[in-house]
């Protein structure tokens, strides 16, 4: 659930907006004068965009993603079986 605070609230309620982020995941907007200004976030959900975003900039990361998904459509893989049995295991 994302709500939109202004900041005075916001600086009055940071105590309870911190720790619904972080047990109930939700999502605050905070605004200056009506202006969209700042997200408050768990540190989970932050953890998980910057992971994302580091992935999606890495470009030799994404063709490598890109590849593996021709991959599994056109079938073209081992399966673990078989890897195991290339292995001998």
């Amino acid at each position: 659930m994302t709500k939109t605070l202004p900041i005075t609230q916001a600086r009055e309620e940071l105590t309870t907006i911190v720790d619904n982020a972080k047990r109930k995941l939700n999502e605050y907007v905070i605004t200056v004068n009506g202006s969209r200004v700042a997200a408050i976030i768990s540190i989970d959900e932050y953890d998980s965009w910057k992971e994302t975003n580091e992935i999606v900039a890495d470009k030799a990361l994404m063709r490598a993603i890109k590849q593996g998904e021709r991959d599994m459509i056109n079938e073209d893989f081992v399966t673990l079986k078989e890897f195991e049995k290339e292995l001998g295991l």
